[in-house]
């Protein structure tokens, strides 16, 4: 697995540690799946906003 170094302030990386903590995952774990989520929750907004165009176009094109 690879490796990535990020900044953070320390206070944001506490809170992190907390939650971590208090649902029993490493560090990494949450991150990688807050990442999951955030991707995941992109591609559907993208997916939404391309089926809204679509539509928006196909109302002009009659």
């Amino acid at each position: 697995m690879a490796r990535v170094l990020i900044s953070m302030p320390e206070r944001f990386l506490d809170e992190i540690d907390s939650v971590a903590t208090n649902e029993n995952r490493t560090r990494s774990e949450l991150i990688r799946e807050a990442l999951r989520t955030y991707m995941y929750r992109s591609q559907l907004r993208n997916s939404q906003k391309s089926v809204s165009n679509a539509e928006l176009l196909e109302t002009l094109l009659g």
